[in-house]
């Protein structure tokens, strides 16, 4: 297969899908969809939104801003990747879908503005762990975070018939172990 170079206005569209993405593939169903997982220390989709929503919150565009107000000379702000975990399921799904919908729009808008030319794409950040990164690197992992994720979420809901589909678990490989 042959990987492609970044380019920002797909990683753009990306990112502007994957809330409607996962309104088209959660919107509506029973709850109990929702907050199935794959067992003990696994998120389930609900839990899956509520991390995307702390992201888009905390992380993504923090990062870009550092990277543009500071280059190298600070380091990011470590990101707590259980931190929704605390969060109470008071909120429904539909709600979840439009506060992710209403900050990802609203994140990338923003990062339109901030991202002009393609050498803002070459700028460099400090990672807590990972030391130097670039612009380019950060947006990349932002836009396959969402297939990662939403990736995680299909997992999850096929394992939940996973003891109902007979014979054909053989020939299912989103149901065979790693």
């Amino acid at each position: 297969m042959s990987m492609a170079r970044f380019k920002l206005n797909d990683a753009l569209e990306i990112l502007s899908k994957t809330p409607k993405v996962l309104r088209m593939l959660l919107g509506g169903l029973p709850d109990e969809w929702i907050h199935a997982n794959e067992g003990e220390n696994t998120w389930s989709p609900y839990e899956v939104l509520g991390h995307l929503i702390h992201g888009e919150k905390t992380d993504w565009l923090i990062r870009v801003q550092t990277i543009i107000d500071h280059g190298d000379s600070k380091t990011f702000e470590a990101f707590d990747r259980k931190a929704h975990l605390q969060n109470k399921k008071e909120k429904s799904l539909p709600m979840l879908l439009d506060e992710f919908a209403a900050i990802r729009s609203k994140n990338v808008q923003q990062l339109q503005t901030l991202i002009i030319e393609n050498e803002d794409l070459n700028r460099i950040g400090k990672h807590p762990d990972f030391g130097i990164v670039t612009m380019r690197e950060l947006l990349s992992t932002w836009t396959v975070h969402d297939f990662n994720h939403i990736a995680q979420i299909v997992r999850v809901m096929g394992k939940y018939y996973a003891d109902e589909v007979g014979p054909w678990k053989a020939y299912l490989g989103i149901l065979q172990p790693k």
